[in-house]
């Protein structure tokens, strides 16, 4: 069989393993021919690919981003992007599609499927860790990772100079991210989407706090919290050529309240794509392994319209359809779990 593969949406650790373990099964497993396609859909869009073999994918294990690229573009993007796609598969001889990414990649690898231009197969992909029906994507883990060591040393310079630190990750719906490294780092208050805040109680929470004696403070903010209403306003986000909000600002908004409400020397630490790139966890590779074995299974059992999922230590499958209705927010209990170690 001559399988493809792409890499959509934002770049993310582990990416590269899970391409590695879809050639190595396919190739000495199955005996299939492995293509990859270059930017994500567009260059499936565009007719532009790679021929991949278990050499060509030698030392990429531990390697951050993609080999093959990535970007937004997408089929809806076109008039006759569905048979653009459909032209590309009968041109190229390729009988299957893996499609790797977030939320858009995965919704476009829907509507393809739907519309019989390709055979799809998705695999999730975001350090958001936000898609529907899996317990765990890969690259979360490392930027988990990432943010938490960085809460670590900030921590050091805040307590040597009485400051409150805010830390800003990534995050733009959900606050994965945010939770489990603000529990992780031991961080005075963690601020998510899913918890509009008040940030007038985030003032009166550090000065009491401080009148405890605590100087130190660190708020982690992921980029996509927002104000409960009426209480802060914030300037009017961009939007990106892909139509999408560019997020980020909120944790210099958020610094520069908190200073001018409670007077305390306050700076702010954007993370941004530091949390995105270099060399996936031990984690995140084992898990990326486990992902990309199970797409090419899939493959093999003509299960279109698939996606390999993580759920209760396995790899299950489920309808690629039902996992992009809804993202997937912090559990409540989690937050809760966060909620107990605020001051």
């Amino acid at each position: 069989m001559r399988v493809g593969v792409l890499t959509g949406g934002g770049d993310c650790p582990g990416l590269n393993a899970v391409i590695r373990a879809i050639v190595r099964k396919a190739e000495r497993h199955y005996g299939d021919t492995v293509v990859g396609f270059l930017d994500g859909w567009r260059g499936v869009l565009e007719g532009e690919f790679i021929e991949l073999d278990v050499e060509r994918m030698r030392g990429t294990l531990p390697r951050g981003g993609t080999v093959l690229g990535t970007s937004r573009f997408s089929p809806r993007m076109y008039e006759d992007g569905m048979e653009r796609v459909r032209s590309t598969m009968e041109n190229t001889g390729t009988e299957a599609l893996i499609v790797i990414g977030g939320e858009g990649t995965l919704s476009a690898g829907v509507g393809v499927g739907e519309a019989g231009a390709a055979n799809v197969v998705g695999v999730p992909k975001t350090i958001d860790n936000d898609i529907g029906l899996t317990e765990l994507t890969f690259g979360f883990d490392t930027a988990v990772e990432v943010a938490t060591a960085a809460i670590d040393r900030l921590h050091t310079t805040a307590e040597s100079h009485d400051r409150v630190m805010v830390v800003e990750v990534m995050g733009r719906h959900v606050g994965h991210i945010a939770t489990w490294a603000g529990i992780a780092g031991g961080a005075t208050l963690t601020l998510v989407p899913e918890e509009p805040f008040d940030i007038n109680a985030v003032a009166e929470t550090i000065v009491r706090r401080h009148e405890r004696g605590r100087w130190a403070s660190i708020v982690v903010v992921a980029e996509g919290a927002q104000p409960k209403e009426g209480t802060l306003e914030l300037p009017e986000p961009e939007v990106d050529q892909y139509g999408h909000v560019r997020l980020g600002g909120i944790g210099q908004v958020v610094a520069t309240e908190i200073e001018a409400r409670t007077g305390f020397d306050t700076r702010v630490t954007v993370l941004g794509h530091i949390q995105r790139g270099g060399t996936p966890s031990a984690l995140d590779r084992v898990l990326c392994s486990w992902y990309g074995i199970a797409a090419i299974d899939a493959v093999h059992d003509g299960d279109w319209g698939s996606m390999v999922a993580f759920q209760g230590g396995e790899m299950v499958r489920v309808r690629l359809a039902d996992a992009v209705v809804e993202l997937k927010p912090v559990s409540p209990a989690l937050y809760d779990v966060a909620r107990t170690f605020f001051a």
